[in-house]
């Protein structure tokens, strides 16, 4: 399963990746979308969008307790907290800052987002 968390907010997009993010239901700040099967589309959505957001392979606990204390199992896109401790950098990519491949540690910013 791969997540995507938007980090970004909406001033200064590009007109195309406001819309890849729209089509993606992630219309605000630290909203959180979880595909289960990502089909060819959502993959270059994602590829556009990946200056704006933190995306990376979630695993099952982290599902589970994602939607235990956000939503339902039918629902796929979910509001979250900032997270606590802040975040690194809003406008780096991963190892300096969040944005981009969070590979494995997209489970450590979804619990730090989790109240």
């Amino acid at each position: 399963m791969i997540t995507i968390i938007r980090i970004a907010g909406r001033v200064g997009i590009n007109k195309g990746v406001a819309e890849a993010l729209n089509r993606l239901n992630l219309k605000r700040k630290y909203s959180c979308l979880v595909f289960t099967n990502p089909t060819k589309q959502e993959l270059g959505m994602l590829e556009k969008v990946k200056d704006m957001v933190a995306y990376g392979e979630i695993n099952k606990e982290t599902y589970d307790e994602l939607v235990k204390k956000r939503g339902s199992k039918m629902k796929n896109v979910f509001r979250l907290h900032p997270p606590r401790g802040g975040i690194k950098s809003s406008k780096m990519h991963f190892p300096q800052g969040v944005l981009g491949n969070n590979h494995e540690h997209i489970n450590k910013l979804i619990g730090r987002m989790l109240w």
